[in-house]
């Protein structure tokens, strides 16, 4: 495949709009269809962007011949479903995070592409993000030693009823899922899968989780201190903490601006990407990496590998073990 990458965007919601708006700034990128499960939203959302075509249904937009790749932004609870119907058309697929519910769900996800040869991503973000990638260059390199801790946390206080989808065991609710894969994800990036996993958490009358800490031990001695909530309102800071000095990413970890590196003996550093493209959100970085790899005939992403997606989904797993939370797609 060269020159422009045709998008189709599967689902409605305030991040496909984020997304959407972003590719619409690409000059190599083009939204030609867009599905809900409503003809009336699908058609809304169609006129807001300006995109052709407009489908009431799933399997008309996977159905298209001139779509190249399927975005994919249902709620989690659907990106099994979501995924698997694009994936068995021979559609490329960006899958938004938390990948799956579990990663069972994800595992038959990765077997459907690698089986059907096309190219599947997670959308994390966080990994294309230049600010990050240049924080995994330095690491990597040795600029604070080796890694002992890394801290990250993520939450917010929002009035959420019972009847909320974040309350909801059957939607995949709780703050895990939502907040807590962006944490555990950073401490992914820059350790690998943990060797040890202990959780605690605040569940609802539910039975999701509101308010979950997490220690993660390997055996090289790191450990990482993980939060997520969805009743407390926290920094959403990041610090990775060496032998040899550490890294603070004070606020937005998941899309930082910069960081500032303390190098032992040393003034600290402000490192940040310079000033990006006025009014995108930074999803444009992970649509670029999509595009470069169905470009290049690659059917994963060396910054967002599937088996890095499918650790994640184990840690979470494990996390959701630790401080009992179930959903009903858990016993199938």
């Amino acid at each position: 495949m060269s020159g422009t990458v045709r998008w189709g965007v599967l689902a409605t919601g305030g991040i496909a709009a984020t997304f959407t708006a972003d590719l619409r700034a690409m000059p190599d990128a083009e939204v030609v269809a867009v599905a809900s499960r409503t003809d009336a939203s699908a058609r809304a959302f169609a006129e807001r962007f300006g995109i052709p075509r407009a489908y009431g249904d799933w399997a008309g937009l996977v159905a298209d011949d001139e779509v190249d790749v399927v975005y994919v932004a249902t709620p989690h609870s659907a990106h099994r479903e979501a995924a698997a119907l694009a994936l068995e058309a021979g559609k490329h697929v960006l899958c938004e995070k938390a990948f799956t519910l579990n990663e069972r769900e994800a595992r038959e996800l990765v077997k459907l592409a690698r089986d059907r040869g096309v190219f599947l991503m997670e959308a994390m973000w966080t990994y294309c993000n230049p600010v990050i990638r240049r924080l995994t260059e330095l690491v990597r390199d040795g600029a604070i030693g080796e890694i002992r801790t890394v801290q990250a946390d993520f939450g917010f206080a929002g009035d959420l009823g019972p009847d909320h989808r974040l309350r909801d065991p059957r939607l995949g609710g709780g703050a895990l899922l939502d907040l807590g894969v962006y944490p555990v994800s950073f401490a992914h990036l820059l350790l690998g899968e943990p060797d040890r996993v202990q959780a605690d958490a605040l569940l609802s009358p539910e039975g999701v989780d509101l308010n979950t800490g997490m220690l993660l031990g390997w055996d090289s001695g790191a450990a990482a201190l993980l939060s997520c909530s969805i009743v407390g309102h926290h920094p959403t800071a990041a610090t990775v903490i060496g032998t040899g000095g550490r890294i603070d990413i004070p606020h937005s970890f998941f899309h930082p601006q910069g960081f500032v590196l303390h190098r032992a003996g040393a003034e600290p550093e402000e490192i940040t990407s310079g000033p990006g493209p006025q009014g995108l959100s930074g999803m444009q970085y992970e649509a670029a990496e999509v595009m470069r790899a169905v470009r290049a005939g690659e059917t994963e992403s060396p910054l967002v590998p599937l088996e890095g997606s499918l650790a994640v989904m184990r840690t979470l797993d494990a996390v959701r073990d630790r401080i009992g939370v179930r959903y009903p797609v858990d016993a199938l």
